[in-house]
């Protein structure tokens, strides 16, 4: 039971770090000059490459609670290795087929790029942290450019 419980708070809070991490990219020059360049490509790295660089970024804290035990050890590191998979293929699947992202009523991703949103829709791979904080905006996003692209399958998406 407590591997579950760590493991479900790692992958929330996960999603929280990802969201304020995604935030002050757009705030601070010096944090955020890889990420202005990501908006101007309006492109993923591939899944396997935002995976990498999501765990090289969280993996320390990913070890935190083996000191803890090896059961809230290994459910915190794992809650964290599968929202960081999670995050890669949301990321890489709202660049090239928003339409796909079934589990929010708006890929907030996709419009924050769509639309050049510099103060809404942080979210990667889920949007409760930009309803939380108040980002959240919704827009009428689904046009025939988009619905062209509902054809392609789930995993049609680059993964290198």
């Amino acid at each position: 039971m407590v591997g579950v419980l760590c493991f479900v708070g790692s992958f929330v809070l996960a999603s929280l770090v990802e969201y304020w991490i995604h935030r002050l990219m757009h705030v601070n020059a010096r944090i955020g000059e890889r990420h202005r360049d990501h908006h101007r490509r309006n492109e993923g790295q591939g899944v396997l490459w935002e995976f990498r660089d999501y765990v090289k970024g969280s993996f320390l804290p990913m070890l935190a609670l083996f000191w803890v035990s090896w059961e809230a050890g290994i459910g915190w590191f794992l809650g964290g290795l599968v929202y960081a998979a999670f995050s890669a293929y949301a990321h890489q699947l709202q660049h090239e087929n928003p339409t796909k992202c079934f589990w929010m009523k708006m890929p907030v991703h996709y419009v924050h790029h769509k639309y050049g949103m510099w103060h809404h829709n942080f979210g990667l791979g889920v949007d409760w942290w930009d309803r939380v904080f108040g980002t959240y905006k919704v827009v009428d996003w689904l046009t025939e450019e988009e619905q062209k692209l509902g054809d392609r399958s789930y995993l049609e998406l680059r993964w290198w």
